[in-house]
C-alpha cells in the first residue's frame, strides 16, 4: 500500500515518521539495494562507534529551552527557516540564536516545495532567510527537506523521477554555488525509492541526513552506504525531533568547517 503523505501545513514541525514505515521497513528488501558509492561527503563510522546527540525544531515548538536541551546531552540542531518560495518561519531567527548561545552547532533547513515553483527560486529564498553557511565552527551546512507532499495524495508531488531528481539537483547546484556546500538531504529511504526511481548520482556528494523510527538507519536510500545524521524519533529528550551525528564530536565540529 503506498505511504500517504504527511499531512503537514508551513506552520507545522516535521512530524513523526508515519507510523505506517514500520510496514514499509519490513518489506525494504522489495525497495531494491542502494548501488555502492564513494560517499566522499557523508561520514564513514559504522553505527554505534560515536553518535552525537542533536535535535531539530520549526514553529511548532515556539519557544525552545536550548541551555536545558544541552544540559540534556543535545550538541547540535537544525532549524526550520523556509518552505517554498513564499513562508518563513516567524521563530527561526530566535531559535537560530538560540541554539548558538546555549554552545550547539547549528544549522538551517527548507522544506521542498516542488509542486509550488522551481528549485533556484526556493534555494534563492531559503538563502536569503536564514539558509546561508560560513566557515566559522558552528554552522551546519544547508539542509533540504525532502519527504510525503502535504498538499495532496500525490506523494512526489506531480513529478516523475528523472524530473523530480533534477529538481533536486537544480537545488543543490544553486546552493553549493553560493556557499560552497551542498546540501544536505533529508529524507526517507521509501520517499527517495518512489520518488527518484532509486536515483545514485547524490552519494557522492550531498550528506545523507536518513529519517528512520527504528533501532537502526538501514536500508539507506540508493547512492548512499553510509548517512551523516538519523532522525529516529519524534519526541524524547530533547524539544523537536531526537537525531543523532554518525561520528564524534570532533568530526561533527570537522563537518562544520567544511
Amino acid at each position: 500500500m503506498p505511504v500517504p503523505p504527511r499531512h503537514r501545513p508551513p506552520c507545522a514541525p516535521r512530524a513523526a515518521l508515519l507510523t505506517v514505515l514500520a510496514a514499509v521497513t519490513a518489506t525494504a528488501t522489495l525497495l531494491g539495494s542502494p548501488t555502492p558509492a564513494h560517499a566522499a561527503a557523508p561520514r564513514k563510522h559504522p553505527v554505534g562507534t560515536d553518535q552525537v546527540p542533536g535535535m531539530d525544531v520549526s514553529r511548532y515548538q515556539g519557544t525552545v529551552d536550548w541551555q536545558g536541551a544541552w544540559a540534556k546531552g543535545a550538541r547540535w540542531a537544525y532549524v526550520k527557516a523556509t518552505e517554498g518560495t513564499t513562508f518563513e518561519s516567524p521563530t527561526f531567527p530566535a531559535q537560530f540564536q538560540g541554539a548558538h548561545d546555549a554552545g550547539m552547532i547549528r544549522g538551517a533547513y527548507h522544506f521542498a516545495r516542488p509542486d509550488t515553483s522551481g528549485a533556484a527560486q526556493q534555494a534563492t529564498h531559503f538563502l536569503d532567510h536564514g539558509g546561508d553557511w560560513k566557515a566559522d565552527g558552528g554552522t551546519l551546512p544547508p539542509a533540504l527537506d525532502l519527504e510525503y507532499n502535504p498538499s495532496g495524495p500525490d506523494i512526489c508531488y506531480g513529478r516523475g523521477p528523472a524530473d523530480l531528481v533534477a529538481w533536486i539537483r537544480e537545488f543543490s547546484d544553486t546552493v553549493r554555488a553560493r556557499t560552497g556546500r551542498a546540501p544536505v538531504l533529508y529524507t526517507t529511504t521509501d520517499w527517495w525509492t518512489r520518488c527518484t526511481g532509486n536515483d545514485t548520482s547524490f552519494g557522492d556528494t550531498n550528506p545523507l541526513w536518513i529519517a528512520r523510527y527504528a533501532s537502526t538507519p538501514d536500508p539507506l536510500p540508493a547512492g548512499w552506504h553510509a548517512h551523516t545524521f538519523w532522525q529516529y524519533a519524534d519526541s524524547g529528550t530533547f524539544p523537536g525531533d531526537q537525531n543523532r551525528f554518525n561520528g564524534s564530536y570532533d568530526d561533527l565540529k570537522a563537518f562544520a568547517n567544511g
